[in-house]
């Protein structure tokens, strides 16, 4: 039995959709630790996936304090209660927002850069530190079609006119079907941190005309200067079996499921 945190989130409403044996949590918003404990014992689960989280960067700058409460608090309250059970919680890639060099980055080279990125570094270290079988996921920007949630995939297909990328910024994009997909080889790696999700060698500019012209969106692609990449090597999670589509591929794989393309 797997229980889900966040399971009418983003990522946790897909996992429940796709994966056998899952049961929702649920809200933790603002739970004590007494109240986490007794969820997850009177839960019957031998895994725990915590998907819950406060990840819009923004509001976490706003407001580090609910940051903390949500995003290390709250995974600390579930390491100190799966006594035994395994513990999967998702990480981000915002913790390479700090690394100077061009990447893909490997699991050594966080070093996080802002108030989200900070606390789940944090978040990392604490949890491992109480439970070191725990799998942290450092997932990437993810995407689906069927979702009110902003993401690249309905931005770029809500966009008009002039759309922006840099020709040298990296940036991996994952379809979270294929997010769900993995749950049962996660669920098998060894304890640590681990880079999560599509890989590419392509600049967004390129993933961008790539799909634009697949899609014959009616879109102008314009340059501009290059952002910090957030570009990881999965290499790591790989060798475990973990596997995801190149990202162009797997845009367009999300194009054919939501009928956009034959």
């Amino acid at each position: 039995m797997i229980l889900v945190t966040g399971a009418t989130g983003f990522v946790g409403k897909k996992i429940m959709e796709m994966c056998e044996g899952t049961v929702a949590a649920p809200s933790l918003r603002n739970a004590s630790e007494d109240q986490v404990r007794r969820i997850v014992e009177e839960s019957g689960a031998d895994t725990i996936i915590h998907s819950a989280a406060i990840s819009d960067i923004r509001t976490c700058e706003a407001d580090p304090e609910a940051s903390y409460i949500a995003n290390v608090q709250l995974p600390v309250f579930l390491a100190r209660a799966a006594k035994g059970r395994k513990l999967v919680c998702f990480s981000s890639d915002q913790v390479y927002t700090g690394v100077e060099d061009d990447g893909p980055y490997t699991e050594e080279d966080a070093n996080p850069a802002n108030t989200y990125a900070r606390h789940k570094m944090e978040m990392e270290q604490r949890v491992l530190d109480i439970t070191p079988d725990a799998v942290m996921l450092r997932a990437e920007w993810m995407y689906d079609f069927d979702t009110t949630r902003s993401n690249y995939y309905t931005n770029m297909l809500s966009a008009q006119g002039i759309v922006r990328f840099s020709k040298k910024n990296y940036r991996g994009l994952t379809y979270v079907k294929e997010v769900a997909q993995n749950m049962d080889k996660v669920i098998t790696l060894p304890g640590g941190a681990y880079n999560f999700g599509s890989e590419t060698t392509k600049s967004m500019y390129e993933v961008t005309s790539e799909f634009a012209k697949a899609l014959s969106l009616d879109l102008t692609i314009e340059e501009i200067p290059p952002l910090h990449n957030l570009w990881m090597n999965c290499s790591k999670a790989r060798q475990f079996g973990v596997t995801f589509s190149e990202v162009s591929k797997g845009l367009l794989s999300c194009a054919r499921d939501s009928g956009r393309l034959l």
